[in-house]
């Protein structure tokens, strides 16, 4: 059987880091989709850590797992969102990991006594990795994203390995750079210098870029387009202007008035085809949702906004777009509010402006810090009969509150932050305790995709529409503890969804009877909403949240 022709792009950034090359790799892979061709996407990212699990979400933004899994950067979830495809560990890829994986070949004697050096063996295994990711997803176009920006050093083994790429496979590669141009505000005109400086870092890495990406506040004019090809050495066409914009699902619209896609196969050699009719669906979504004008106030209440004197709300990406999709699907626009649990343990009597909104999300998170806050927040949610969603720690504070007041277990708690309480609500797995006695702590939580089986007459099994059996994907080492169970369901408490063993409670929910939605899950359904399909959970969140603000 011949080989399959495989086709590359190699996707950096300039001038900036957080300029959008993920959307830009997302945007791109969209739209050589509707051009019929198969697509998989892969992120490298230069730094040391073997993945992103260790990270805390201030430092790097969310940390996104897959169904294998792997816990890796935020970016493979626009991929996945985008793409509306589910990606392997083989799509991602750190410093550290390829380090990692040559050191071990090194240490099994696979390298036949070679003395191992940094070139070419280091490049020669990224290489590798980015094939194998292309044949296990039977992929026409691998779109590749080299996190951070040209010129930095962690960068440079990641640069000459797409430039080894590009030397023996010329017409199977090519280079798009995504750079920002920025329109000084005390100037008030567009400077391409800044872009021009960019090119020629990459240049003196061996790359030259067949597209500019040019990000700016505003479009560029058809001047700042000549400028930027004559200084940068590519044609006025392969500029790309994308302005910002209100939501990013307009990007991959917006580079086709560019006529990005054709560009992109007549670079690589490919017959040149239109849209299908799958880009059109998408067209129709990114202008619709322009046009919703009722509004629903949703508060996410977490514990990782705050970096300095600025918010971070990338640290929980995935269920702000959750939100947003179930939101746009019940023809809403979504007015989400960032509140730091903190604030309320400063200053309890801020949970009053709890009353404005229309539901209350309470998302993931590690530690103790501002969890007492959390604690207040659900209670008021609960009490006030506000629809309330709690993912994965969210429905383990919620389990904490609800033993302390209704309950009236008062020192109820989590082994998480109290390991040595009398009364552990939340307890570690018991799988989890050697792990942590021997400070195994990266990659070895429950991760990954499981399956969990469904109560009948629930909230969870109405919004699964009615189905038995789901998979959704976990990041936890923490459980409800199987000692509190008949105490906590005596009380009101309903698991409407639990592990195929009945160990592990997945879901737990009140009824509706005394809460129009009180819900939380042990997993991460915000892993797995798309544009075009939103969660279940997360739209019967919305409707509920909908009733109230009418």
């Amino acid at each position: 059987m011949a080989k399959k022709s495989r086709k590359y792009i190699f996707v950096v950034g300039g001038v900036i880091s957080g300029v959008g090359k993920g959307i830009t790799v997302s945007s791109i892979g969209k739209i050589l989709q509707s051009r019929g061709l198969k697509v998989t996407a892969i992120k490298i990212d230069p730094y040391v850590n073997v993945d992103a699990g260790t990270m805390n979400p201030t430092e790097h933004g969310e940390v996104y797992v897959l169904d294998d899994g792997d816990e890796c950067d935020q970016d493979m979830g626009n991929y996945e969102r985008f793409l509306d495809i589910t990606l392997t560990r083989q799509n991602y890829m750190t410093t550290g990991r390829v380090y990692q994986s040559v050191i071990n070949k090194e240490r099994n004697l696979e390298y036949g006594g070679k003395c191992v050096q940094v070139v070419p063996h280091i490049p020669q295994e990224i290489i590798s990795r980015i094939e194998k990711a292309g044949v296990k997803a039977d992929a026409d176009v691998v779109v590749v994203e080299i996190g951070g920006t040209v010129g930095e050093y962690e960068n440079i083994l990641f640069l000459e390995t797409a430039r080894m790429m590009k030397l023996h496979a010329k017409d199977d590669v090519m280079f798009v750079m995504v750079s920002y141009v920025p329109v000084p505000r005390n100037i008030g005109e567009m400077k391409t210098k800044p872009t021009q400086h960019a090119v020629r870092n990459l240049n003196a890495a061996g790359i030259q870029p067949d597209i500019i990406i040019a990000r700016s506040v505003v479009p560029l004019d058809q001047k700042r387009k000549d400028k930027l090809a004559l200084f940068c050495n590519v044609s006025s066409e392969a500029i790309i202007s994308a302005p910002d914009v209100e939501n990013i699902y307009e990007v991959p619209v917006n580079f086709e008035k560019d006529h990005l896609g054709n560009l992109v196969l007549k670079l690589l050699n490919l017959p040149k085809r239109g849209a299908n009719g799958r880009f059109g669906g998408w067209q129709r979504f990114a202008k619709k949702i322009k046009s919703y004008e009722n509004g629903i106030n949703i508060a996410i209440v977490g514990k990782y906004f705050d970096t300095g004197d600025f918010t971070l709300s990338d640290s929980y990406i995935s269920v702000i777009e959750a939100v947003k999709y179930s939101a746009f699907h019940l023809k809403r626009r979504p007015k989400l509010t960032w509140l730091n649990s903190k604030d309320f343990e400063r200053n309890p009597r801020k949970l009053q402006m709890l009353s404005n909104f229309d539901g209350i999300i309470v998302p993931g998170g590690f530690g103790g810090k501002g969890i007492e806050g959390k604690l207040k927040v659900i209670e008021y949610a609960r009490t006030k009969k506000i629809p309330y969603l709690g993912l994965c720690y969210g429905m383990q504070l919620a389990m904490i509150e609800y033993a302390r007041n209704v309950l009236k277990i008062k020192d109820a708690n989590t082994a998480e932050i109290k390991p040595k309480g009398k009364h552990l609500v939340i307890d570690v797995m018991p799988e989890q305790k050697a792990k942590l006695k021997m400070k195994n702590y990266g990659g070895s939580m429950r991760l990954g995709s499981y399956k969990a089986i469904l109560k009948e007459g629930t909230i969870a099994k109405k919004a699964y529409g009615g189905t038995k059996v789901i998979f959704e994907r976990h990041r936890h080492r923490y459980e409800v503890n199987p000692q509190y169970l008949e105490k906590l369901e005596k009380a009101g408490m309903v698991f409407s969804g639990v592990s195929p063993d009945g160990i592990l409670m997945e879901i737990a929910e009140l009824s509706q009877k005394d809460h129009p939605f009180f819900v939380g899950t042990q997993f991460h359904p915000e892993f797995k909403a798309r544009p075009l399909s939103p969660h279940p959970l997360f739209s019967e969140f919305m409707r509920s949240a909908i009733k109230r603000s009418q």
